[in-house]
């Protein structure tokens, strides 16, 4: 039986606190997003339809320019930090 591994991919993704709504929407743009106050939810309308991340999840920009959530424990498996924060001028 054949095997395989997934190729090494460079993501973009921002930690959704619960508070940062501001921020989720520069890094979605482009993408309709709203947010609820009473959950801490963002809800984000992707190309891989509605998305729901809650506080502390990960958004993560695919590789085709979609947005989906990602929980943290998977998030801290699976990726780790490859360069610097960026910083807005």
């Amino acid at each position: 039986m054949p095997m395989f591994r997934a190729k090494p991919v460079t993501i973009e993704a921002i930690e959704f606190t619960g508070t940062n709504f501001g921020d989720v929407t520069k890094f979605v743009a482009g993408a309709s997003v709203s947010y609820n106050l009473i959950k801490q939810q963002v809800v984000i309308h992707s190309l891989e339809g509605m998305m729901v991340a809650s506080a502390w999840d990960w958004i993560i920009k695919g590789t085709a320019g979609e947005f989906y959530p990602c929980k943290p424990d998977v998030f801290r498996a699976k990726y780790e930090q490859v360069g610097p924060v960026a910083v807005e001028v």
